[in-house]
């Protein structure tokens, strides 16, 4: 079984021997929320599809501001679960810990997105698809069976434990030095690709294995078996905090640009609550004549609902979280009537927005964007003496090790440079490489 006192620890990856005791007002925990604002990585975020196409004249939700949001759910949630269990466990020495739960959370929300590549999730099935059905697939005999896995399941989570503790050229060991705590709360799937099933989820790349095991040994997360281990327990609510944002979010921009009418949003929002509560909504927003109000009304309280009902959820089922044998999300355990406006959204969301033609159409662009990327990157990284490739090998940047000894090593550079792109910045290199346009000075 897990316990709290170890898996709330400050140890930084790359810096175990070295802890800073000059105290101050912020927290290791803090620390890291702070180095991730400040990095470059989240910077790029604000240029990133989350669902709907980058905005013209309306705003609507980037991977920037997505994070941002789950990282104030997930705080508020962390919060909300720290309270009930510091009441649990009063009188452990140990117990004063668990205030730092809503700091950790807040920052591995903010980090969860970190490795996504361009064009929402279809950049990450594009990466796959290069490997298992596209031009890729003929470098299958040249790679192992484990890394032939990262590849054609490649997946954003993964990439996101990657960019944070990969030593890149230049760079000190153990990447940002976050803390074991925050980093253990970003992977929501514990477990090496060859352990990725169907669904090809996993957490973490072969060439990141050593550092994740590392990790969840010091933090006692319980080994399931071969490269496979139960989850630390925050993630759970980092999980459930983007699961309440893009849910609900997506709704909202879905109202906002039009795809779902005023009357149809404001009755999924309120098919969460009771009659009663639903007549007080109603109520205060018969004052209320903007229409977009009165569905940032909706959502605000939709949001707090979901973040009760989470919370109670993950105090309910501690016991099963530390022992490993909780199943599911907690999402999939809120009461019946929270879980049935949740399962509604999820179908409106589904049936009319991700299936909008201009979401299609940005699955489409950016399809054939990396794909293209992917063929002459890796070609110009496997052919390094050629004239065209050692042009093209000076639009890497210096952090991404091109002339690794491996052909692995080599598509890794590749993926982590096509991964950090922006929208934009795909949009134009593709231009450029497909002599679309030329650029000007």
């Amino acid at each position: 079984m897990m316990n709290w006192d170890k898996l709330i620890s400050d140890k930084r990856l790359g810096l175990e021997h070295y802890h800073d005791t000059k105290g101050g007002v912020r927290s290791d925990f803090e620390r890291d929320y702070d180095r991730l604002v400040f990095s470059s990585p989240f910077r790029r975020l604000q240029n990133k599809t989350q669902v709907f196409p980058l905005p013209g004249s309306i705003f609507v939700h980037n991977r920037l501001t997505h994070s941002l949001e789950v990282s104030c759910v997930g705080k508020s949630l962390a919060g909300e679960v720290a309270l009930q269990l510091r009441e649990r466990y009063a009188g452990e020495p140990w117990c004063d810990k668990l205030r730092d739960l809503g700091e950790i959370v807040a920052a591995a929300c903010l980090a969860h997105d970190l490795g996504n590549p361009p064009f929402g999730h279809s950049g990450e099935k594009t990466i796959g698809a290069y490997f298992s059905e596209g031009r890729g697939l003929a470098l299958r005999e040249q790679l192992t069976a484990e890394q032939w896995n990262d590849l054609i399941h490649f997946e954003g989570n993964a990439n996101s434990f990657r960019t944070l503790v990969h030593q890149f050229n230049g760079r000190r060991p153990g990447g940002f030095a976050m803390t074991y705590s925050t980093l253990a709360s970003i992977v929501k799937y514990p477990y090496s690709s060859s352990q990725a099933g169907k669904k090809g989820k996993f957490g973490f790349f072969c060439s990141e294995k050593e550092q994740f095991e590392r990790i969840a040994t010091e933090l006692g997360m319980i080994k399931l078996g071969e490269e496979r281990y139960c989850r630390h327990p925050l993630v759970y609510l980092v999980e459930a905090a983007d699961d309440i944002c893009y849910q609900i979010m997506d709704i909202e921009d879905g109202h906002k640009l039009k795809i779902l009418e005023t009357e149809e949003t404001m009755s999924l929002m309120l098919s969460f609550f009771e009659e009663d509560r639903r007549k007080h909504m109603c109520e205060v927003m018969s004052h209320v004549a903007d229409p977009n109000e009165k569905i940032a009304y909706l959502r605000s309280s939709a949001v707090g609902l979901l973040v009760q009902e989470c919370a109670a959820t993950f105090v309910a089922h501690e016991q099963e979280i530390l022992e490993g044998r909780f199943e599911g999300s907690l999402i999939d355990s809120i009461s019946p009537l929270a879980a049935e406006g949740y399962k509604q959204c999820s179908q409106v969301a589904f049936d009319k927005l991700y299936r909008a033609g201009y979401v299609v159409d940005v699955d489409l662009a950016g399809n054939r964007i990396i794909n293209l990327l992917l063929e002459k990157l890796i070609d110009a990284v496997m052919h390094p003496e050629r004239n065209y490739s050692q042009l093209l090998l000076n639009k890497f940047p210096q952090q991404y090790d091109v002339r690794a000894s491996s052909l692995y090593e080599k598509i890794q550079a590749v993926l982590d440079h096509i991964s950090a792109m922006t929208d934009v910045y795909a949009l134009n290199l593709y231009r450029q490489l497909d002599g679309i346009s030329i650029p000007t000075v």
